[in-house]
């Protein structure tokens, strides 16, 4: 089969931004399209956003890649902690779906410990629990889970059944936790609650604060200690980052929460800054932490060479330390000696080449950064479950209506606490660094960064994403498991950036080595273009005449 009879994507000529828009909007009913009209747009003037709408719910009907409030929760920010033994309360189905579904690697630290990631846990719940309430079932999982395994705490979820019969999975907990002597505690993150996975983020965050941090005083004898939140460890980057924030002599307290202990967590209010990956997930943390501890955050990048490079440099300058700030630099020239051989071999066969990007957290935003080393080009680009702030940035947050979904998640008062406020000093070394030009508790937001006429489109639904690969014809689509074989099955390839595919590391230098070859290999495959569906190789059945009784 010659490439003149099936050409490659990069061949095709695409619609103009305006046209994709039309194109893709056109066959919805009035209702939907003004709600649909909204959540897509042309990106005419980057450097001040247009308003999105995001954080809404998505129209019943349309196929989302959107997942629940409590796989928010346990699935994406307590589920990585390794040495918490986590406890689904409800179906079964709940607590498989939640199982390791995003490879969050982990070491133990002592030889004795227990990986609980390795274990789904839940009551199974069934339809007498439905009928005569769960508690008892609830309160009697938790004694068993703890004879068996003696952890050091154990946490527990509510799904949508446990929130609609009423049980107060809290006091249960409280009841545990004076009995067992460990700590006990639980997160309401019905499925239900808010438009998607964020809300559980959110309540989670809240969770952590409330019954974690701040629990182990033990001093950190380091001149620079950060916590580097928002990184889950997907494939082992948060290794990857903490090996190139060793070598500059950087130490991470905890990484919430990839990779990270039950006793980092709860000591990782010690540290000096805050740098923040996944916005949208954790952002609500480093306000708190900064609220109560004075630990000042900002926002970084560690996935693609120029926000690698930019998160270590601002990094080395909150600090202040020329020989720190050296040291930065000697790291990033020697790991840079790495990645250029392979970066100057896969740009020819890469350049050109076009790309999108529809998966969660900040991976929509960071992954561009890749694909732009490469020279590649990202036409379109959207979150699953973003707000207005994540596409446009963080100085829309006062223009930003609060509603009823949100209403449904705790809002916690957060004061100044008394003895341990202003940790280090860092708040007067914050004030000083503000006063020079330093940007803290910042994040410019997607669309600032992608080019003009390019497509934002939240809550991508599958038609679109059918009509999209139809009209650009893309050599690669960066998205979720959700979506990732219809792609394939129209003959495009998909990474899948929400569990890596078995790959990864991608985040820091030797992630980026990774992306790059893995990319080069997929968009160079031929094997796409003999792709073909049965219904374009055979016509479609004609329906015969219904037959007419005498």
């Amino acid at each position: 089969m010659s490439e003149e009879t099936h050409p490659s994507p990069s061949a095709h000529v695409p619609p103009t931004g305006a046209e994709a828009r039309e194109k893709l909007l056109e066959n919805y009913p009035k209702k939907t399209l003004r709600k649909r009209s909204k959540q897509m747009l042309v990106n005419e003037t980057p450097e001040t956003p247009a308003q999105i709408g995001a954080n809404s719910r998505t129209v019943p009907g349309i196929i989302t890649q959107r997942g629940c409030s409590y796989a928010g929760c346990k699935g994406v920010v307590i589920g990585p902690i390794y040495d918490i033994l986590h406890i689904t309360h409800g179906p079964i189905g709940c607590g498989y779906y939640s199982w390791l579904s995003r490879r969050n690697k982990t070491r133990i630290r002592e030889d004795n410990e227990t990986n609980y990631l390795q274990y789904s846990m839940s009551t199974d719940m069934q339809e007498n629990h439905i009928v005569f309430g769960g508690e008892k079932q609830l309160a009697q999982a938790i004694e068993e889970a703890y004879e068996e395994f003696k952890p050091k705490a154990i946490s527990v979820y509510a799904t949508c059944p446990v929130g609609l019969i009423g049980d107060d999975i809290h006091s249960v907990c409280a009841e545990a936790k004076k009995k067992l002597g460990i700590n006990v505690f639980g997160f309401s993150c019905e499925g239900y609650k808010g438009v998607s996975q964020s809300a559980g983020h959110h309540i989670a965050n809240n969770g952590v604060f409330k019954n974690m941090i701040g629990l182990d005083d033990t001093e950190q004898d380091y001149p620079y200690t950060i916590n580097v939140l928002g990184e889950y460890n997907i494939g082992g980057d948060a290794w990857e980052i903490d090996r190139v924030l060793n070598l500059c002599g950087i130490k991470v307290i905890g990484t919430l929460s990839g990779g990270v202990s039950y006793d980092e967590i709860c000591n990782c209010h010690q540290a000096n800054l805050n740098v923040v990956m996944c916005h949208r997930s954790i952002n609500y943390m480093a306000e708190m932490m900064e609220t109560k501890f004075g630990i000042p955050w900002f926002k970084v990048n560690f996935i693609g060479l120029e926000g690698t490079k930019k998160s270590l440099r601002k990094i080395a300058q909150y600090f202040g330390d020329k020989t720190l700030i050296d040291r930065v630099e000697e790291v990033i020239a020697a790991e840079m000696a790495e990645v250029r051989p392979v970066l100057e071999d896969v740009k020819p066969r890469t350049s050109g080449k076009k790309a999108a990007l529809f998966v969660g957290g900040s991976r929509a935003h960071h992954y561009q950064d890749l694909f732009t080393d490469m020279d590649m080009e990202v036409f379109a680009a959207g979150y699953e479950f973003a707000h207005r702030d994540d596409y446009e940035g963080r100085d829309v947050l006062p223009n930003i209506k609060v509603d009823a979904d949100t209403r449904n998640i705790e809002d916690l008062t957060i004061e100044q606490d008394e003895t341990r406020f202003n940790l280090r000093q860092t708040v007067d070394r914050k004030k000083s660094l503000e006063d020079s030009g330093f940007e803290f508790s910042d994040y410019e937001g997607m669309m600032r960064q992608m080019k003009k006429d390019t497509l934002v489109i939240d809550d991508i639904s599958h038609h679109e994403l059918e009509k999209l690969i139809e009209m650009y014809k893309p050599d690669i689509i960066g998205s979720g498991v959700k979506d990732k074989y219809v792609i394939e099955k129209m003959g495009i390839p998909c990474k899948q950036l929400h569990s890596y595919d078995y790959g990864g590391p991608y985040a820091g230098f030797k992630g980026a080595i990774n992306f790059y070859e893995e990319i080069d290999r997929m968009t160079s495959s031929k094997v796409w273009q003999l792709n073909r569906a049965p219904w374009d190789e055979e016509p479609v059945a004609k329906e015969e005449p219904a037959a007419v009784s005498a």
